[in-house]
């Protein structure tokens, strides 16, 4: 047989085997018929007609994305260098390939760019202390951003805020002065909260003489329990009160 005919069966062979595409569960092709969008295949075997159709292969799944390290200008002048992680897959593929060239790279420097902004109107404290709020703030904005991409941004993490050396002193010396300024005045609250019962026990004595003698009566119990070499004779206060007539009236 002539070669030339053995030539087009190999040619209409690889042809037909290149018509044969398998997509991943996790997978779906993006059709282009005429260069024109066509329509979202997948999972499965699918059939693409060479020199016609053309696919672009999108995976689905979460994809993790490390936010490179940022310097950030804080609300009160603060230089810092702030990283973060984002969570986020493609929920409409036609989207992610017709609306961006490069819908990876897009979300990357959206993400720079937002994280730059966001925590820029923050103070060093706010970064420090509410990275749960911050965290919320840039998933919505990041995920308003990408929707016209078919895009969907699960979660964003701040990861590392890096503090100059000499701010870490500065932070370690404010931190210190406020746990002064704490124990100052729980000391204060306390003096004055028993000043308060002092004031109201020497009420109910003066309202009440009796509570003196069950209070001397107990204060003598309490020495009667420890090993005291000193003896105490009482005397009853009424006792000391007539002496003290007697004295008077002489």
């Amino acid at each position: 047989m002539n070669p030339f005919f053995y030539g087009i069966i190999a040619l209409i062979v690889i042809l037909l085997l290149s018509m044969f595409r398998i997509l991943l569960e996790y997978e779906r092709g993006v059709i282009f018929q005429l260069g024109r969008y066509w329509k979202v295949k997948g999972p499965g075997l699918i059939i693409v007609i060479p020199l016609i159709q053309r696919m672009v292969r999108i995976q689905l799944r979460t994809i993790v994305m490390d936010v490179p390290s940022q310097d950030v200008i804080s609300k009160d002048n603060v230089s810092v260098k702030v990283n973060a992680v984002v969570y986020f897959r493609v929920v409409h593929p036609d989207k992610a390939i017709i609306q961006v060239e490069n819908y990876y790279e897009a979300v990357s420097q959206l993400a720079q760019t937002t994280l730059r902004s966001v925590l820029g109107q923050h103070e060093l404290d706010e970064m420090l202390s509410e990275r749960e709020k911050l965290n919320a703030d840039i998933q919505v904005i990041l995920d308003e951003a990408t929707n016209p991409w078919g895009i969907k941004v699960i979660n964003v993490e701040i990861k590392h805020v890096d503090i100059d050396e000499s701010m870490v002193r500065a932070i370690a010396r404010q931190a210190e002065a406020e746990r002064e300024r704490r124990a100052k005045v729980i000391h204060a609250e306390g003096e004055l909260q028993a000043s308060e019962k002092l004031l109201q026990a020497s009420q109910v004595l003066a309202e009440q003489p009796e509570a003196i003698q069950l209070r001397y009566l107990q204060t003598m119990a309490s020495m009667g329990e420890t090993n005291n070499s000193t003896i105490l004779f009482p005397l009853p206060i009424d006792l000391m009160s007539t002496f003290k007539k007697l004295v008077n009236k002489e």
